[in-house]
């Protein structure tokens, strides 16, 4: 998909491609390292360049964007001592390695801009200033070190921090946000340019959340300010945000990730983010010389508006009039002439006379989304199931006298850890009620091999308590509870200290009789049978023996579902609606897809997240493998294949390539 995404961003007047750097998709283990297929960072790279665009490279390591862990590997968390993003020595020596690493691979294939390359930037570090006062004089002592360490490694091209003021020089800070032309305080020294590296086109979505919808006038409003202001880089983020495939989305962050961007989850255009910013883009280019060149003033025009100039000695001149008033036209007269602008908007003048763009006329016509539908998987024989096993205490080989943490257990292994214990209640214990607190995101209580009932928290609240009527047997009894974490945190400081899973377990008998569990002797399982086996793999899926009686009732959980399908014809998009599910994970030929979460509502009452994005590079022409992972009792004879396509309001004509 490289190619033609970084063709439709050139398409839309974009000069500067922008990426992070995935620690822990490049360096599994230490000294590990992995840049083959999609995690081809040169390729990437070299294809930018093929296309004649720069590239600005944030290397963090520590990257947060709603990625798993904030893109840290997890075998961190176990090195002797470490703590993360401080003054901290074990961790300066493995970040130092990994960003060395980069570095030099990307000087090894010529790609800085000092080698005649693309990349005009890199970035260390990654909005510090949000968490550097946790860490006392240690964070501004690392904040020195991170920058020395990244200038030392001699790129040839500037390094930038974002968010953080006290960059020290030759580093430049610089401003994150959706209004840095009003937020930004400016570059900390007179010579460092201005500059947004995070123009947020949107924002990520979370389960249980509604996406967030930024106008196309309000995104040029405060591009075409920053400019005004002096402002020399502008980056989207995101311009295309794409998919979160397999387990790679931080804690409740949703599969698509900036769907609302100017190229969509699946790379089609979404007019007008990309259509009217194309032609600011002209405008602003169009002004280059005297933006360059000239000297700026800018003085009062109006109560709510602004006049920003830019002069040269040779006569060039650009204008730019700003209106604040969010309400009213304004009518206002600038160099003998008078102009009318529209509420909230900036005119642009590249001879300061004529307007060529203003922020709030939208010229480009609105698209929208078009659903055809390919296939239904309505067909009962066309389905086989695995139900996954459920474990007792006397299966588990990991035992200890505690609950123990749920991200240091399954070391990132898997979303999924169980706690298992077996006990004899009293012949005295009727209507027994089970009592679970958890720090982690999903439970689902199985009593004696039969599911009872599962319970979540969200991303605004990090624990919650279950109290579950149950039915106990006389004798011994198993309680099985299963612990999932919907992707790991990725922000805030002390990222290595965190817990999840399971903080308390009790039955209460006829509310006098109490079985506290929270020292008790516990039997633990990381993952799933089906995982541990990778059914969703081809060659592995007679490790297990699948039924075509498929069940999907009420009680029915953790199923593993397969069948197989042919790719749509054409070149368009494809998404599984996944409506009628619960919660679970999706593969195709062995590929993850990403999670999915549709039982978990809106305050609307809607799901998140309903359409999960298939690659086309993923299939093949027929006998596609489709396997569902359903945590609850989600019915898979209502999953549909559809082809994703856009079409102009007005014409209904679906398309998915630059407009003529």
């Amino acid at each position: 998909m490289w190619p033609a995404l970084i063709a439709k961003a050139k398409g839309g007047g974009v000069d500067v491609i922008q990426t992070y750097v995935f620690w822990n998709l490049h360096e599994l283990q230490p000294g590990q390292y992995d840049f083959s297929g999609r995690y081809d960072l040169v390729k990437f790279m070299k294809e930018i360049q093929a296309q004649g665009l720069y590239a600005c490279l944030r290397i963090g390591p520590y990257i947060e964007s709603e990625w798993t862990y904030g893109g840290f590997p997890f075998w961190l968390h176990d090195v002797p001592g470490i703590v993360y993003r401080t003054d901290n020595e074990p961790f300066k020596y493995y970040m130092q390695n990994f960003t060395a690493k980069i570095v030099n691979l990307m000087k090894s294939e010529g790609l800085y801009a000092s080698q005649g390359g693309p990349i005009i930037l890199s970035q260390i570090e990654n909005e510090y200033q949000n968490i550097e006062a946790a860490f006392h004089e240690k964070g501004a002592a690392y904040v020195r070190w991170a920058a020395k360490m990244a200038v030392d490694l001699g790129t040839g091209v500037p390094w930038i921090m974002c968010k953080q003021t006290d960059a020290p020089d030759p580093v430049i800070n610089t401003c994150n946000g959706m209004r840095c032309g009003e937020t930004f305080g400016g570059p900390n020294s007179p010579n460092k340019p201005s500059m947004w590296t995070e123009n947020w086109t949107s924002f990520y979505q979370v389960y249980g959340g509604e996406p967030y919808i930024r106008s196309a006038q309000d995104i040029a409003f405060h591009v075409a300010l920053f400019i005004a202001k002096r402002g020399s880089y502008i980056n989207y983020y995101m311009y295309h945000g794409g998919t979160n495939f397999g387990r790679t989305a931080s804690a409740y962050v949703i599969t698509s990730y900036y769907d609302q961007a100017p190229l969509d989850e699946y790379g089609l255009l979404r007019q007008p983010k990309w259509g009217h910013p194309k032609e600011l883009h002209a405008a602003i280019k169009n002004c280059s010389t005297p933006l360059l060149e000239g000297v700026q003033t800018n003085f009062s025009i109006g109560q709510f508006q602004q006049a920003y100039v830019f002069e040269e000695g040779s006569g060039g001149c650009v204008a730019f009039l700003v209106n604040n008033d969010s309400t009213n036209n304004a009518t206002l007269q600038f160099r003998n002439n008078s102009f009318e602008l529209l509420p909230k908007s900036i005119s642009i003048l590249p001879d300061c006379q004529n307007i060529i763009f203003n922020t709030a006329k939208v010229n480009t016509q609105p698209n929208e989304r078009i659903m055809t539908p390919s296939k239904m998987f309505d067909a009962v024989d066309s389905w086989e199931e695995f139900r996954d096993v459920i474990p007792n205490f006397l299966d588990t080989s990991l035992q200890a006298n505690s609950l123990l943490e749920h991200m240091n257990t399954t070391k990132d292994g898997s979303d999924y850890l169980w706690y298992t214990l077996s006990f004899q209640p009293n012949s005295s214990c009727t209507e027994p009620v089970l009592h679970i607190e958890s720090q982690g995101h999903v439970v689902h209580s199985y009593i004696n091999n039969k599911f009872v009932e599962a319970g979540h928290g969200s991303h605004n609240i990090k624990g919650f308590t279950m109290d579950i009527p149950v039915d106990l047997i006389d004798g011994m009894n198993n309680v099985s509870i299963l612990s999932v974490m919907v992707g790991l945190p990725d922000s805030g400081p002390f990222l290595e200290s965190r817990f999840a899973g399971l903080t308390k377990v009790e039955i209460e008998c006829n509310e006098t009789e109490l079985y506290d569990f929270t020292n008790y002797t516990w039997g633990y399982q990381v993952g799933l049978l089906g995982e541990k086996l990778q059914v969703y793999k081809e060659e592995n899926l007679d490790e297990v023996e699948w039924s075509g009686e498929i069940d999907h009732s009420a009680n029915q959980s953790l199923t593993w579902y397969k069948t197989v399908f042919d790719a749509p014809t054409g070149d368009d998009p494809i998404a599984l609606n996944l409506s009628t599910m619960g919660k679970g994970e999706v593969w195709v030929n062995g590929q993850s897809i990403g999670r999915y979460w549709v039982s978990f509502h809106t305050s609307e009452g809607v799901p998140s997240q309903t359409l999960y994005h298939v690659p086309r590079a993923f299939l093949k022409p027929s006998g596609n493998l489709l396997i569902v992972l359903e945590e609850l009792n989600g019915d898979p004879l209502h999953i549909s294949l559809h082809t994703i396509s856009v079409a102009d309001f007005d014409s209904q004509t679906p398309y998915n390539h630059l407009p003529r």
